[in-house]
Order: structure tokens, then C-alpha cells, then sequence
């Protein structure tokens, strides 16, 4: 067999999700070490902070989203999609970034800049040119958010790294993801209630255009006046929040593997709530809460979930979550819990806090990895090709 022949080339959540839980093991261990001055980030261009939240949205979000969107999009839009050399090209940038962020002091700042936008403005061109190109037979009407927000990350990327724009970058950032995750929790949940407790969700097109469209704008709340971006903050919260409470979640709640992807959704709302507090002038809390609500809350515990769902489904195994699935979980939902309830109610303690939280996310992300990686080298074990 041919290196790129090889299963791990076929389809792009095999070697982006492998990423996803190497960097969901590796990078909060070295933002601990960095926190507590055990390790210090070589001389360059941005701070620890910067370099964290860099990461952890561009390394470990961008493995996990551009592993999601390079298999979905082929199945939207019917067609066979990127794999082989083209995967390889793109793992190969995505590590090129991760060295470059870490001797990003030692580099040409050309050099540098070259290799912290070769993987993202690649994969965002590939993904656009699949969703474009192929848009007659596009399954999802609503794909134009992501031509809109793919963009976009781009913009916050390098936002995020000067050191006068951050705090505008990592809003950027938070609010592009919070678009994915509203359009891909949309799809799925109903589609999860359906398959799992034969219950078909009442959809409300009107609200749900409503709830995209408002978190548009919201991309750019820290550029809005601060009361129309504490109002349109709230509003959106209220949106989500009813029809969170339209989709059955006492049913939903009863399952894990279901309740998991509404407990993501209530810290979607939460966040809103506190990021409209902030705006209002109102931040009575201890490190920035809102930005880890939405981490750990809305993209910790959807993403180990939706990890189980496709290593499993799009490899031909059933979709059931057994004990050392639901097991992660529960470690995902202690991390939240610890991030940000107890730095906040404990706050002399915050670096034993912020430590253990980190623990929690690399004990789950280590366990995903030791279960499916092996999933991802493996051909499908249903017969098909990809």
C-alpha cells in the first residue's frame, strides 16, 4: 500500500481529529507550565496569553472545525472531497504553524507570517471552492454562513496576535465559532432526537434564520457601541434560550449522549448572558469567565461528542456511546464546572483551579485519543471505500 493509499488519507476527520486530540492533550499542558512560570514562551512577537488563546482556537479548534467541515462539505455538496496528497499538503501546514508559534522570536517576520496563514488560508480557500463550485447541489440552503464566517477567521487570526487589536481578535474569534456551532447544532439535534428517542423537533424556520442572522452581527460585538452590543447580546440569549426549551430538553436531558449537546447550547446562552452583562459595564467576576464559558462549556463538551459520533459512524461502526465515552463526558462537564465555578467562588486558589480544569480537558481528549486513533489508521469496517 501507498503512503497517501493509507486509510488515515481517505477522508479529513482522520487525520484532523488525530490532531485535535494530540493538541487537546498537549497544549493545555504547556498553557499550565506557561501559567505558572515552569516554562517560558520564547522571546517573540506576542504574549502567553496570545499564544494561548492563538492555540487554542487556531490549533486545537481549526484541527476539530477543519476536520468536521472538510467531511461534511463533501457530503453537502456531493462530491468526493479532499483527501490523499491534499490532506497531507494541509497536516503538513497545520504543524508548520504550530512551530512557527512557538519560534515565532527566531523567525523572519515574513517567514513567520508565511507559516501562520498557510494552513487556515489554504483549508478556508479549499472548503469555499468545494461550497461554491458545487452549490446546485448543495444539501443546506443556509451554507452561505460559512462562505460568510470562513473568511473571517482570517481577519481574527491576525487580529489576535497584535498585541493593540487581541481583545478585539479573540471576540472575533469566539463569535465566528459561535456561528458554526449554532448552524451545525441546528442540523444535528433534531436530527439526534429523531434517531435516538424517535421524537421529531417542531422547527421553526423563522426562528432559526432569526438566531443566525443576530449572531452575525455579534461577530463584532466589541467593535458596537457597548448597549447595542449588550441588547443584541441579550436578544440573541432569549432566542436560543426558548427554543432550547421548544426542543424537548427533559427528554433529551435523560441521555447524556443527547443532553450533552443541549448542555453545550445552555452555555451558548450563558456566555451571551455574561458577555451582555460585561458590555453593560457589569464584569464582577475573576479572569475572563464569559470567553471560558463558551470554551469550556459550548466547544468542550459538543466537540468530544461529536468526536464519538463520527469516529464511529463514518468508519461503519454503531453509534453508541459506552462507559469510557460517557466517562470523557462527565470529565469534560467537571472541567466546566471547575473552570468556572470554582475560580470564581475560590479565586486565592486560581492557578490550582485553572490547573486542574486544564487536567480535565487532557484526561478526556487523551482517552478519545487512545480509542479512536486507532479507528482513523483502520480502513471502514462495513466494506465501503471512504
Amino acid at each position: 500500500m501507498k503512503f497517501l493509499d493509507h486509510p488515515f488519507w481517505l477522508v479529513g476527520f482522520r487525520p484532523f481529529f488525530t490532531l485535535a486530540c494530540l493538541a487537546g492533550i498537549a497544549l493545555p499542558l504547556v498553557w499550565v507550565l506557561l501559567f505558572v512560570g515552569a516554562w517560558t514562551l520564547p522571546a517573540g512577537p506576542f504574549s502567553p496569553v496570545q499564544w494561548h488563546a492563538h492555540e487554542m482556537f487556531f490549533g486545537f479548534g481549526w484541527a476539530v472545525l477543519g476536520g468536521f467541515l472538510l467531511t461534511a462539505t463533501k457530503n453537502w455538496v456531493k462530491i468526493r472531497g479532499y483527501h490523499g496528497a491534499a490532506l497531507l499538503a494541509l497536516v503538513v501546514a497545520w504543524l508548520l504553524e504550530r512551530a512557527g508559534m512557538w519560534f515565532a522570536g527566531h523567525l523572519p517576520p515574513i517567514v513567520f507570517r508565511l507559516s501562520n496563514v498557510l494552513f487556515l488560508g489554504t483549508v478556508v480557500s479549499l472548503l469555499l471552492w468545494s461550497l461554491i463550485r458545487h452549490r446546485r447541489n448543495d444539501a443546506f440552503a443556509d451554507n452561505y454562513f460559512f462562505l460568510i464566517i470562513l473568511p473571517l477567521f482570517l481577519l481574527a487570526k491576525i487580529l489576535l496576535l497584535s498585541s493593540e487589536y487581541f481583545t478585539v481578535g479573540t471576540g472575533i474569534a469566539l463569535g465566528l465559532f459561535r456561528v458554526a456551532f449554532l448552524v451545525m447544532l441546528e442540523r444535528t439535534v433534531s436530527q439526534f432526537m429523531r434517531n435516538a428517542l424517535r421524537i421529531d423537533l417542531v422547527r421553526h424556520p423563522l426562528l432559526d434564520r432569526a438566531i443566525k442572522l443576530l449572531a452575525l452581527p455579534l461577530i463584532f460585538a466589541s467593535l458596537l457601541p457597548a448597549p447595542m452590543a449588550s441588547g443584541l447580546a441579550l436578544l440573541l440569549a432569549v432566542l436560543i434560550g426558548g427554543r432550547w426549551l421548544l426542543w424537548h430538553p427533559h427528554l433529551a436531558l435523560r441521555r447524556l449522549d443527547i443532553g450533552i449537546m443541549y448542555l453545550g447550547q445552555l452555555a451558548i446562552v450563558a456566555q451571551l448572558l455574561l458577555e451582555s452583562a460585561e458590555r453593560s459595564g457589569y464584569a464582577a467576576w475573576t479572569g475572563s469567565l464569559p470567553m471560558h464559558v463558551f470554551a469550556f462549556g459550548a466547544i468542550g463538551l459538543i466537540v468530544p461528542a461529536m468526536l464519538v459520533r463520527i469516529a464511529k459512524g463514518h468508519t461503519g461502526r454503531p453509534v453508541v456511546f459506552e462507559p469510557a465515552d460517557k466517562m470523557v463526558l462527565w470529565i469534560m462537564i467537571a472541567g466546566l464546572m471547575i473552570r468556572t465555578l470554582l475560580t470564581q467562588v475560590d479565586p486565592v486558589n486560581y492557578p490550582r483551579w485553572i490547573a486542574a480544569a486544564a487536567g480535565c480537558w487532557m484526561i478526556s481528549f487523551a482517552i478519545l485519543g487512545w480509542r479512536y486513533i486507532p479507528f482513523f489508521l483502520q480502513p471502514r469496517i462495513d466494506g465501503k471505500d471512504h
